[in-house]
């Protein structure tokens, strides 16, 4: 088995090592709610690299009423991170996606035929509203999904509106939508009641990939109260399979 599969048994140190890679952070700085400073993101990867991460790829927020990022400003950050990290000396690589707000600008981007910036495999990490529920969801995966795309719907325990009816994450999965859990939820960060749907969700098996989404090192700092968790030991995630 590969080293970066195996898991630790340490209660000490938090071992990602087996995830390889993270999939949803907001590390360019100045351009979303994440690090706003260069040598914070550097601290931040090097963070990363010493809790297993081979490989990052983060996610800035594109939402049009608030964070209006276009593939040219995600880049251009991109590569002031990536040359800060060599400069430091940090071996894990780090790319970036974006994590699309399902809104009117999302809806015409996807129809224009412009290219998303993806995770690997042509996933396209898209989150909802927290408060109130979208009317048109399903129809919009199935859109990206026509469009040639995979759907990953970022912390779906957070969408509180669905905890009356769970059996929704059953339709989203079976629809062919892929459900990424926030960590920070199984810590109790967000609340307990987050904190017992990301339990449920795991229980089910309806999650496929586990991401950090931080965006300051505080995030990173409190992940280190799951490394006693079962979840870690027991639930296969595939966020391995994305860099294979």
């Amino acid at each position: 088995m590969l080293n970066w599969l195996r898991r630790s048994s340490s209660v000490d140190e938090l071992d990602l090592s087996f995830l390889a890679m993270d999939l949803h952070s907001h590390l360019i700085p100045g351009i979303d709610d994440g690090v706003q400073q260069v040598q914070e993101a550097v601290d931040m990867v090097r963070r990363m690299e010493s809790y297993g991460f081979k490989h990052v790829v983060t996610t800035p927020h594109i939402i049009w009423d608030c964070y209006r990022n276009t593939p040219d400003i995600i880049r251009a950050g991109l590569a002031t991170v990536q040359e800060a990290c060599r400069e430091a000396g940090i071996k894990t690589t780090i790319d970036a996606a974006a994590e699309y707000f399902l809104d009117e600008h999302f809806t015409q981007l996807l129809h224009s035929g412009e290219p998303l910036l993806t995770l690997p495999k042509n996933r396209v990490l898209v989150e909802l509203p927290y408060t109130t529920p979208l009317l048109n969801t399903s129809e919009t995966l199935f859109s990206i999904l026509e469009h040639g795309y995979t759907p990953v719907l970022a912390h779906p325990e957070r969408y509180t509106y669905f905890y009356h009816e769970p059996e929704v994450y059953r339709r989203l999965a079976a629809q062919g939508c892929e459900l990424q859990l926030n960590a920070l939820s199984l810590t109790g960060y967000y609340g307990e009641d987050v904190a017992r749907m990301g339990e449920w969700l795991l229980k089910e098996n309806l999650i496929v990939y586990l991401g950090t989404d931080a965006h300051r090192m505080q995030h990173l700092d409190l992940l280190r109260k799951i490394r006693k968790s079962k979840w870690l030991t027991t639930y296969p995630f595939q966020n391995h399979t994305l860099l294979s």
